[in-house]
């Protein structure tokens, strides 16, 4: 259990490390809400067809495996984009064409063929769920970070997302902010997510120094116990 939710927020995330769903990912992370609209309309995918293709794993041929998952992965995106065309219909229209592009999106299938089609229902849910949360939470970092510089803000048309009561949560970091063009456009995207990369390897190499570190002082006060016990 545990395994599968670090993998799914950080050692094998999604967007970091297996680097799927990109074009989404660059293309709707200008800002904050829309980076976390796409990123739950992707975990509910993930969680769905993690799901269906975990209980009819016993039932598929495998000749006909990956058509009857992107069948599943369609038919669960289809179902998402109506309940958004009904209930966010503003977000729906600004995330527009990517709504239905997360059939394509290479993670979802590959989480279904490599995980769920393996595993019993509950990991394949789970796995589903946090695959999910790792997309989402770079979603949200990242149009984050290009928000922030693009438009000197956070948190801007959060009403799309939670309502006409969320019209004040604007923060505005400076009123006379002229903004900068670049971090909103997709270059911006690729400098904002190679950023992002180059701090996850950066954390990951210190962590690993600082394992090794501590595995070697454990071996060292191990070997110097032994030998006193030895004298």
């Amino acid at each position: 259990m545990r395994t599968l939710i670090l993998n799914g927020l950080w050692h094998n995330n999604p967007a970091l490390v297996q680097l799927l769903g990109l074009c989404p990912l660059l293309a709707v992370s200008a800002t904050v809400v829309n980076g976390f609209g796409l990123g739950l309309a992707t975990t509910l995918t993930l969680v769905i067809s993690n799901l269906l293709v975990s209980l009819l794993r016993g039932h598929l041929a495998d000749e006909v495996r990956i058509p009857v998952f992107v069948m599943i992965i369609a038919a669960s995106v289809t179902a998402i984009e109506l309940v958004m065309s009904a209930w966010f219909y503003q977000l729906f229209l600004v995330l527009g064409i990517f709504i239905p592009l997360i059939v394509t999106n290479c993670a979802i299938i590959a989480r279904a063929e490599s995980f769920a089609y393996r595993n019993p229902p509950l990991p394949a849910v789970i796995d589903g769920l946090f695959m999910g949360l790792g997309f989402t939470a770079v979603l949200v970092v990242l149009g984050g970070l290009r928000e922030l510089v693009g438009y000197g803000t956070l948190l801007r048309q959060a009403d799309l997302l939670f309502g006409p009561a969320a019209a004040n949560w604007t923060v505005v970091v400076s009123g006379d902010y002229p903004g900068f063009l670049l971090a909103v456009l997709p270059p911006g995207a690729f400098i904002a997510l190679g950023l992002l990369i180059a701090l996850k390897n950066l954390l990951d190499r210190r962590m690993a120094l600082r394992h090794q570190s501590i595995h070697q002082l454990a071996t060292v006060e191990s070997g110097n116990t032994g030998g006193g016990l030895t004298a």
